[in-house]
């Protein structure tokens, strides 16, 4: 209703401002007197320009309409709820020369008018008698609560040429390398967005559509990403083993293709800003249905990335207040990405730990110093409590074989997972940021150094209906257990991390570096795949695994375990009082990249309007290592999972259930950019993916040769058009 009110309201308008225009066609003598109503206005001092005019001008507007079309106007917008009564009462009681001013003034104070939108449209008091005889073109009122990035057009004269639009001043220098970051420096502001209005909204799509061709050295998973060296779709006898061959591979790929949408919606309030962004890719699961089942290599279906709401208070000139809700980037891990071609995975598990998760936040950026552009941002919030945990890595050896691996990949896609909801608590994260320009030259990005760190929990409930305890009570141990906990238990680890992040642009080079340390990191893409490890040091016994409500036990995880710490008993049952729910421990990591940008185009000083205004190089290197002692605990080992519990030992005999003997992912990539024009850049990237396992056990056979470390060397070369 508001929205046809402020449409009505401007037609109307428009009609008042050009009834002297109308009129001056038709009557001569009215002209006459327009022309002479200008000539004296134009000699007045009051039509000089204010030599310090307010920035926020109220509207004034001398009215050249008749009483009757102002009391016709004033009947129309009572009858529609614009103005009350009372309002409309105090306007007709004014003088006739007064009384348009009124109405714009009571117009201007519901916010539905201001100068700016009537200047576009009203003739100049100060104008020329040769003009003000002249037809002019009149342009549609737009209300200035719609936030138009762009002023109206003022009106000329017919006939007169039309001044193209000022073209923004273009950098005198080629752009620095500017660093990836999905947080703001500065705080958006009303009407910064440019894009198509629709209604009140302000839209401004953008993406891109990226098409390569990409050769590895080894890909035995069959994935057109670099997969960490752990092959679980290979198959059961292929999980380290490649073949005959490394097992190359070539894909050509298009479903890196990316969409969004910015938006901005209007507010009354000039301190408030309320912006959005939804935003998505194909890179989702490949389809399954009879019109493509043998064509689902092509047909990857589009996923959510972001979309979320963010309104920002600016409280003052140098403090602005922001709320943010909805799926965004989290605030550990995503503070420093990577720069480079292959976007699928993006390093993940090779020193880029990021993701994008479900939240509500809020924060502040303070503007410490605005010569030198330095800023303070602090940001809070929870989110979704999520661990990683994937449903559909069943436990071939688990009760229910086959069976239990349909329900878990059934669970994946009806719930993706649960363990982390099952916790009952949120995941709570926080990130302090200080950016500032530390160089001064043209086309240089502000420098940031950030922390940010997350604190969470995930939990497993194993219902008594899982116990192994039978009629017959063979199964001494676990009944003398199971016992101790008649309603079933529960197994719960923690999950934390820790990150610090560095980028330094400058007109030479850009340097981003990032390290961080936590455990069990495997949904922020960190850990080597591994998440959390059940620990039976010290436990003189243990009876399981046992079957989850969440699908467990699963493959690459730990186990819900019960144990004993007494001496068993002469029968093998467990002494009272000494029954323990087996710990469950999150397997800690470490690791972080080192990116350099080199603008090569500035370094040789190239055009910055010409086609070779382009070139860059990034070089990059990046580790992710799990902690030896998790993986080693104490005993060197590490133990299989299966239904029987035996240890298959790498090294002395075990006590600990850890899923994964990856140890450390290391990472090299060369990059090379050039940006053809504003819309289209040509890449080509050389790169080695490795992946060591634990003890330097040869555990890998490539080619037929046994190793202890796998190696793809990747080269992925295509174009990317920008929107």
């Amino acid at each position: 209703m508001l929205k046809l009110k402020v449409w009505l309201l401007s037609l109307l308008v428009l009609a008042l401002t050009a009834v002297p225009v109308m009129a001056g066609n038709n009557d001569a003598k009215t002209a006459n007197a327009n022309a002479a109503n200008a000539a004296s206005a134009e000699g007045s001092p009051a039509a000089s320009p204010n030599p310090n005019p307010s920035p926020n001008p109220s509207p004034s507007l001398t009215s050249t309409t008749n009483d009757s079309n102002v009391t016709a106007l004033i009947g129309v917008l009572v009858t529609k709820g614009v103005l009350a009564p009372s309002e409309a009462n105090a306007i007709r009681n004014a003088t006739p020369a007064a009384q348009f001013q009124a109405l714009v003034e009571a117009l201007s104070r519901k916010g539905l008018l201001n100068a700016a939108d009537l200047a576009a449209n009203a003739k100049p008091a100060a104008q020329s008698s040769t003009l003000a005889a002249a037809p002019v073109v009149v342009t549609e009122a737009v209300s200035s609560s719609l936030a138009s990035p762009e002023p109206a057009p003022a009106p000329q004269a017919a006939g007169a040429p039309m001044a193209p639009p000022p073209k923004p001043a273009a950098p005198a220098v080629v752009p620095a390398v500017t660093p990836v970051r999905v947080f703001p420096v500065d705080p958006p502001m009303t009407g910064g967005l440019n894009g198509l209005k629709v209604g009140p909204i302000t839209l401004a799509p953008y993406g891109f559509i990226k098409a390569t061709v990409v050769h590895d050295s080894s890909s035995p998973d069959g994935d057109d990403f670099p997969f960490p060296g752990i092959w679980l779709n290979a198959g059961p006898n292929s999980t380290f083993n490649t073949g005959s061959t490394q097992d190359p591979e070539v894909h050509v790929k298009a479903r890196s293709t990316r969409f969004g949408l910015n938006m901005e919606w209007p507010d009354m309030s000039k301190k408030l800003t309320l912006t959005g962004k939804i935003e998505g890719d194909f890179e989702g699961n490949f389809t399954s249905v009879d019109n493509a089942d043998v064509s689902s290599i092509r047909n990857s279906a589009p996923r959510i990335r972001l979309a979320f709401v963010r309104l920002d208070y600016h409280a003052s000139e140098n403090t602005d207040i922001f709320f943010v809700g909805g799926q965004d980037w989290t605030l550990f891990g995503s503070g420093a990405l990577e720069n480079i071609l292959e976007t699928t995975f993006n390093g993940a598990y090779w020193g880029n730990v990021y993701t994008r998760s479900p939240q509500l936040r809020g924060g502040f950026i303070q503007t410490l110093d605005k010569e030198h552009h330095v800023n303070l941002e602090g940001q809070f919030g929870i989110m979704m409590p999520s661990t990683s945990q994937i449903e559909k890595l069943c436990n071939y050896g688990a009760e229910g074989g086959n069976g239990t691996c349909l329900a878990g990949f059934e669970g994946q896609q009806g719930q993706g997972e649960r363990e982390g909801a099952d916790s009952d608590r949120p995941e709570w994260e926080g990130r302090v940021a200080l950016s500032y320009q530390l160089d001064k030259a043209k086309g240089v990005a502000p420098a940031q150094i950030a922390f940010a760190g997350f604190r969470s929990r995930r939990t497993s409930i194993v219902p008594n209906s899982s116990y192994l305890c039978d009629t017959d009570y063979e199964y001494t141990l676990a009944c003398s257990l199971e016992a101790a906990f008649p309603n079933g238990f529960q197994a719960s680890s923690k999950m934390w991390g820790g990150q610090i992040v560095a980028q330094i642009p400058t007109r030479w080079f850009t340097l981003v570096a990032t390290a961080y340390k936590g455990g069990d990191l495997r949904f922020y893409l960190g850990g080597q795949i591994n998440s959390y490890f059940t620990d039976a040091a010290g436990l003189t016994a243990v009876a399981g695994p046992y079957t989850a409500a969440d699908g467990g036990p699963l493959n690459a995880a730990g186990l819900a375990m019960l144990g004993c710490t007494g001496t068993l008993n002469d029968d093998g049952s467990c002494p009272t009082g000494s029954a323990v729910v087996a710990p469950q421990k999150p397997i800690r990591s470490f690791g972080g990249f080192v990116q350099l940008g080199l603008p090569l185009s500035r370094w040789f000083n190239a055009d910055p309007h010409g086609h070779n205004a382009g070139w860059q190089l990034q070089l990059l290197v990046g580790k992710d290592q799990v902690v030896d002692r998790d993986l080693n605990n104490p005993s060197s080992s590490f133990c299989g999972l299966g239904a029987s519990n035996v240890c298959n030992p790498l090294g002395a005999a075990s006590n600990s259930l850890a899923p994964l003997p990856l140890l450390m992912g290391k990472s090299f990539v060369a990059t090379l950019n050039y940006k053809f024009n504003n819309w289209c850049q040509f890449s080509f990237e050389q790169s080695i993916y490795a992946t060591r396992v634990m003890d330097k056990v040869p555990l890998y056979t490539i080619a037929g040769t046994s190793s202890n470390e796998w190696q793809d060397h990747r080269t992925e070369f295509g174009p990317v058009f920008t929107f």
